[in-house]
């Protein structure tokens, strides 16, 4: 591959279309017959004040920059089909004037709207029209296989391009603005760059991806750099004292943001870095560009949303990836099974489990299951109703029967504060296997019956006081019953509904006093839990 790239032109197909109509560009352009553009341009060029034109042309303003400063009607310059070659041969034709001669790139949006970049590979890229860039774009999301319904286009240009244009538009207002065309052409109207290459790479993106620029969740980022900005940057950062900087030529005192640049300089530029000397001295704070900005290309969609609530019907699974010392703990998780089945439907990048609360590993999860949220990372499609059924079912059909999933379906973010809403308000029901240390009696069972939104205090349980803080949290025992087992008199099940973040196996044994009261102490003796099951997590939000 040549350093020089002259990337392929767009189909006669497309270009047919584009001439044949100006297409909208924002807010501004509108329809027009196929051969207004181009009678358009000239007209344009023709009424624009030629000392003007010289003077930027004369500083390194490429022609685009030109017409997007000096012209506001139809903002013609916008053009999808205008190559670079256009603009330059019809400036030169009608102005006389040689344009961008001596200048590799634009001093102003250092190469942008001459669609010249560096890539990955430290390729000098140069593209002849909007076209060009809108076929490699469209040529990348197919690549990468995304179903897509619209678009967002996304631009993202150095902070340091807005500033080296604003302190330029700001010494051309103070050189022109007496004249007559000034008033007409208020410079206040002039588009930003990142502005201008989204009008003009928009109109051909939406032909060639048959679709429609909209407020998509899939997204086209084009993202520049440039070293100059970088490097301002590191040196704003350290911080300037300030100077004074000689007036003979009228150059003005600037801060220790507003280094006046000179050829070869590189400091951050502010409103007040341009001086203008006379008609033909016009400057700007960049008077040669030796490299355009690097340009990435990124097509990605926003994070897509699963929620639904999950069974775990194994007591050796984990909720989330659980490795100690590189060896796994449980013979799966919930996380990995559900995530390992949706992400290959959704064909993303990864995946990020989300769960209301968790029970340990050696805790099942039955009734209505726990409502959990999986964040599926650029996915190239989103699952139909169809396709999350699909999901549903094979994820229930597995041979190992550890986890199960109910009400699956695709939601947008709202789904993620719904789980944050519900997960303070949740209760929770559980059915636990107690052992005693003397056999139950009848009134143990009323007694235990008869406690209702009851308050208990639980210091941090000794088990995880290692990855925990030590603090002391107040809870609420909504009620409790206990079930009778057959031919047993010191065994029994407890089923009873809790607060979110009550810790149940502590509440039965005590953990040597850290929880008050507890069902030993309610009891009068020694309380052990031998299995737990969490049988409801009641979250209405979700």
């Amino acid at each position: 591959m040549s350093n020089e790239v002259e990337s392929a032109q767009v189909s006669d197909a497309m270009e047919v279309a584009q001439l044949s109509s100006l297409a909208a560009v924002g807010s501004h352009a509108g329809s027009c017959e196929a051969d207004m553009p181009s009678r358009l341009l000239n007209d344009a060029v023709r009424s624009l004040p030629y000392h003007v034109v010289k003077d930027l042309l004369s500083i390194g303003v490429c022609s685009r920059c030109v017409l997007r400063i000096l012209v506001t009607e139809d903002h013609i310059y916008c053009q999808s089909s205008f190559s670079q070659s256009m603009l330059c041969s019809v400036l030169e034709e009608v102005t006389g004037l040689k344009s961008e001669g001596d200048f590799q790139f634009c001093s102003v949006c250092l190469g942008i709207l001459q669609l010249s970049y560096r890539d990955g590979k430290e390729t000098l890229v140069k593209m002849e029209s909007p076209n060009d860039m809108a076929l490699v774009i469209a040529e990348l999301v197919k690549k990468e296989g995304h179903q897509i319904d619209g678009f967002s286009l996304e631009v993202s240009i150095p902070q340091f391009i807005l500033e080296n244009e604003s302190s330029f538009l700001s010494g051309m207002k103070k050189r022109y603005e007496s004249e007559s065309w000034f008033q007409e052409r208020l410079l206040s109207k002039c588009v930003s760059v990142k502005d201008v290459l989204k009008f003009a790479i928009t109109k051909p993106l939406e032909t060639l991806l048959d679709t429609k620029a909209s407020a998509s969740s899939f997204r086209i980022r084009l993202t520049y750099t440039h070293k100059m900005a970088l490097e301002n940057s590191v040196e704003r950062n350290q911080g300037f004292k300030r100077q004074k900087i000689g007036t003979e030529n009228g150059l003005q005192n600037v801060n220790d943001e507003s280094v006046v640049a000179n050829k070869d300089c590189s400091d951050y530029p502010t409103n007040e870095t341009i001086a203008f000397t006379g008609r033909s001295s016009l400057k700007v704070p960049i008077d040669k560009v030796s490299e355009p900005c690097h340009l990435v290309y990124l097509c990605y969609r926003t994070h897509i949303y699963l929620c639904g609530r999950y069974l775990k019907y194994s007591r050796n699974v984990s909720q989330t990836r659980w490795i100690i010392d590189e060896e796994r703990m449980g013979e799966a998780s919930v996380e990995e099974i559900i995530g390992s089945n949706i992400l290959p439907m959704c064909r993303g990048d990864n995946y990020k489990f989300h769960a209301a609360g968790r029970e340990d590993i050696d805790v099942r999860m039955l009734g209505s299951g726990r409502p959990f949220l999986l964040e599926i990372q650029n996915a190239r499609q989103v699952p139909s109703e169809e396709t999350v059924k699909e999901i549903e079912s094979k994820i229930n059909g597995l041979e190992n029967k550890l986890v199960g999933v109910k009400n699956l379906q695709v939601v947008g973010s709202q789904g993620w504060t719904l789980m944050r809403e519900g997960e303070a308000e949740k209760q929770k029901q559980y059915c636990a296997l107690v052992w005693i240390s003397r056999p139950l009696e009848d009134e143990d069972v009323r007694s235990i019956s008869l406690l209702n939104d009851m308050q208990i205090l639980q210091k941090t349980p000794i088990r995880v006081l290692h990855r925990r803080s030590p603090l002391e949290r107040e809870k609420i025992i909504h009620w409790m019953k206990i079930e009778r087992i057959a031919e047993s008199s010191q065994y029994f099940l407890l089923h009873l509904c809790t607060q979110a973040g009550t810790y149940i196996k502590e509440f039965v044994h005590g953990d040597f006093g850290r929880t008050q009261p507890s069902i030993g102490s309610i009891l009068g003796c020694r309380a052990e839990i031998l299995q737990l099951d969490v049988t409801d997590v009641k979250m209405d939000s979700f």
